[in-house]
């Protein structure tokens, strides 16, 4: 008996062995993988709604949880268009991005270049618009659902002209106006191309005036957005 109970601790500590090796072995190969992700879909907003403070403080909010990521080597670009205002151009989202290619926490590759970004071909689905962390963020089906992505963007990434606002105030307002949104799950209500748009399926609305975080919530959103890496 007392050579079986040992028998069986040796073998228990031996399996405990080979277990933690296997994880140390694993751990290096997923933080090489972290370091090389160049997009992911923010875990979360800064809680104002489409407030995010301009393009600079989006782009403050991917950098940031990008460096939580193991990703922070990089410089992190916010997919944000803006509209005319104030005396100054608007800016495509598609100009703020680099050149590609662009690949998710895992490995899989969303798209080659600015181009397969904004065509019929890209791989941005449910399955690989993953967070900052890896993990899939909710969209059609799920509770809650957070699938409505802030980009104020035409469907070719380029900014809205004329006089309705798109990007709630230029991403500074969390009360009145609209922001236009995408579908990360590429699924909506209807079956057609808006409600199928990574980046340009409707505007925000709400109560509240449009931009708060309580209206972005109301029709499926949580004031996320997607992040590429720009070198």
């Amino acid at each position: 008996m007392i050579r079986i109970e040992r028998s069986v601790t040796i073998s228990s500590l031996a399996l405990a062995k080979s277990v933690l090796l296997m994880a140390l072995l694993a751990a290096p190969s997923a933080q090489a993988q972290s370091a090389d992700m160049t997009f992911f879909v923010t875990s979360n907003g800064p809680g104002k709604g489409a407030d995010l403070g301009g393009l600079e403080g989006a782009d403050a909010q991917c950098q940031k949880l990008a460096q939580a990521g193991g990703a922070g080597a990089k410089t992190w670009r916010a997919y944000l268009s803006t509209q005319a205002a104030d005396g100054k151009p608007a800016v495509n989202a598609r100009d703020r991005i680099g050149k590609g290619p662009w690949q998710n926490a895992k490995g899989a590759v969303i798209a080659k270049d600015v181009a397969d970004l904004h065509g019929a071909a890209n791989n941005l689905t449910k399955q690989t618009a993953l967070s900052e962390k890896g993990e899939g963020i909710n969209g059609v089906g799920d509770q809650p659902n957070r699938h409505d992505i802030l980009t104020g963007s035409q469907p070719d990434g380029t900014a809205f002209a004329g006089p309705d606002d798109r990007t709630c105030k230029n991403w500074t307002s969390s009360t009145q106006g609209a922001a236009m949104v995408g579908h990360l799950d590429r699924r909506g209500l209807r079956d057609d191309e808006p409600s199928k748009s990574w980046n340009s399926s409707h505007p925000s609305r709400g109560p509240d005036g449009g931009c708060s975080q309580a209206d972005l919530k109301s029709t499926g959103g949580d004031g996320l957005m997607y992040c590429f890496a720009s070198n």
